[in-house]
């Protein structure tokens, strides 16, 4: 697994390469069944990440983001994370400082709480 060095001196580069990576192995990974499609869209003037899902399982529509991350002000912002296991601990292990990560979905005054970055 390749792997960011370990300080702050990443680019907007370094995390969207890593970023990218991990979601794209959730698109191989996820099984919805042959009538859901999960894809990733992204915005790389806006530096948004999203791993989407859609189709029917059964007679039940899915359509929705999986996972959505940005980078915004030198740190990952975790909006929102569907998935069973967190990327927050795959981004640690590819390399990105728990303090470049904010848990995005967590209230501000909770933020100190988690062992991520505040903001």
């Amino acid at each position: 697994m390749e792997t960011l060095e370990r300080n702050s001196n990443v680019t907007i580069v370094d995390f969207s390469a890593t970023l990218e990576r991990i979601l794209r192995s959730y698109i191989d990974a996820l099984d919805l069944g042959s009538e859901v499609r999960v894809y990733l869209v992204t915005s790389d003037d806006r530096h948004h990440f999203m791993l989407m899902h859609e189709g029917w399982q059964d007679d039940r529509r899915l359509y929705g983001a999986i996972v959505h991350g940005e980078i915004r002000d030198g740190k990952i912002w975790v909006h929102y994370d569907g998935t069973e296991a967190g990327i927050t601990e795959e981004l640690v292990m590819a390399g990105v400082l728990p303090e470049q990560i904010v848990l995005a979905f967590q209230p501000p005054y909770a933020r100190k709480h988690t062992g991520y970055a505040i903001g």
